[in-house]
């Protein structure tokens, strides 16, 4: 039996989460939860996860993992409900989730464990298991890749992230930027799609910096060439969110005009402020991001546009919070993600002035709105118009090419790719009919 496996943050913790359950298979007793550190509230939910897990298997085993794990390694330790902590480096190692009497076997006559001398060890003394994440050069041999609904996958591409906004504590937990050699890209690609796979999306922490640390420095749109030419019989790419000002020409004219490539974008954009972008040691201006969203909509003018806004950032008033609220309306927003900031101990941004938490509260909640109206108008828009639909495992929904949330009229056959007329709206997404019905 495979063990349980609780997930929380992002796509690529995800991806991840299916090679743990791989890794860790026949492990019954085993519950790992693959923690989210990306702001407070993340690390709060992953103490609550523990504890109801806890709660309802007294008797297992519970492992925490990921970034919150790899970023406050002894205050997980120190919850009575964890019996152990496995930093970002060491999920990835089978060895990690063995009982500690099989594990010290895995060990004998190897080499020295990477976290030997960073702590007391996982099953001594201590019981985190947690290096230094800096110090990590490689991808992981994985190349991780999880399962929507068993129709689309998540293919892990990068890791790490070079760039330190003033926000962030996720460079801390996930080490410096290192991508996954195009070669291994693909023939990962190939196996998922003869599995069945009919859409693939690349993911990483800071995936458009693929590729300056590999040999000849190859780009993202490199990277997404060789894949649609290596793997002629993927029908759709996809890409998670990645960073507006690094998307080069390849890849724009890619994204632009390759069929293959999915029209829609999830943009890191985090504020509509210059002044809120300069603090957060982001590298692209309010021009930059209402640019790239105008030249991908000239492009391509089907193109769905996502987003990250924060909410309520250090100094934050209400002139810049205006920007930011302007910005879901320049940039066509409609699949935003809108964060309630919260401080992380040992970023910049914690030491700034702080907004109160009614205001932020509130502003996450007219930036929601702002979302939400692009959003409804946008669907809107596409009823009566045909779309390609992938239809996931239950056979009555799936999402189109420009990731809007589509419900059949009539059962459809998993996994297969339809062409379906919009007919009507309901709370989340469209009502579709087969096309030629």
């Amino acid at each position: 039996m495979p063990p349980e496996i609780i997930t929380l943050g992002c796509r690529l913790n995800i991806a991840e989460s299916e090679a743990i359950r791989e890794m860790a298979a026949g492990q019954d007793d085993l519950i790992v939860v693959n923690s989210c550190a990306v702001t407070a509230q993340a690390v709060s939910q992953t103490r609550q996860a523990i504890r109801r897990a806890r709660r309802a298997n007294p008797q297992a085993r519970i492992m925490v993992t990921g970034c919150g794990a790899q970023t406050e390694p002894q205050s997980f330790a120190a919850m009575a409900e964890v019996d152990g902590v496995i930093g970002n480096r060491e999920k990835m190692e089978a060895a990690s989730y063995l009982p500690a009497s099989r594990h010290s076997a895995s060990l004998k006559g190897s080499e020295t464990p990477a976290y030997a001398g960073v702590t007391d060890g996982l099953y001594g003394a201590e019981k985190v298991k947690v290096s230094d994440i800096m110090a990590v050069r490689e991808t992981t041999p994985h190349m991780a890749s999880a399962f929507a609904d068993h129709t689309r996958a998540f293919l892990e591409v990068q890791n790490g992230c070079d760039h330190r906004c003033t926000f962030c504590i996720i460079p801390y937990g996930r080490g410096n930027s290192r991508s996954v050699a195009a070669g291994a890209v693909v023939d990962k690609a190939k196996s998922l799609v003869d599995a069945g796979y009919r859409e693939i999306v690349l993911t990483g922490v800071d995936v458009t910096s693929y590729g300056p640390d590999l040999p000849g420095s190859p780009s993202l749109g490199l990277l997404v060439e060789r894949i649609l030419k290596g793997v002629p019989d993927l029908p759709r790419l996809r890409l998670s969110s990645i960073d507006s000002v690094e998307i080069d020409e390849r890849l724009f004219d890619l994204i632009a005009h390759e069929p293959r490539m999915m029209p829609h974008l999830h943009l890191s954009l985090q504020a509509g402020d210059d002044m809120i972008l300069k603090r957060m040691k982001r590298r692209h201006s309010r021009a930059d991001a209402i640019g790239i969203v105008e030249r991908l909509k000239n492009a391509r003018p089907a193109i769905s546009i996502g987003a990250d806004i924060i909410a309520g950032f250090p100094t934050e008033d209400e002139a810049m919070f205006a920007n930011s609220l302007k910005l879901i309306e320049e940039c066509h927003i409609v699949h935003g993600h809108i964060f309630p900031y919260s401080p992380r101990a040992g970023t910049p941004a914690a030491r700034m002035p702080q907004v109160d938490h009614a205001t932020i509260k509130a502003r996450a909640a007219h930036l929601r709105a702002a979302c939400e109206g692009q959003r409804k108008a946008w669907l809107a828009s596409l009823i009566g118009t045909t779309q390609s639909v992938l239809v996931e495992r239950s056979g009555m929904s799936g999402h189109a090419e420009n990731f809007a949330p589509v419900r059949f009229d009539t059962p459809q056959r998993p996994t297969s790719i339809v062409s379906t007329t919009i007919t009507g709206l309901e709370k989340n997404g469209l009502i579709a009919q087969e096309a030629g019905q």
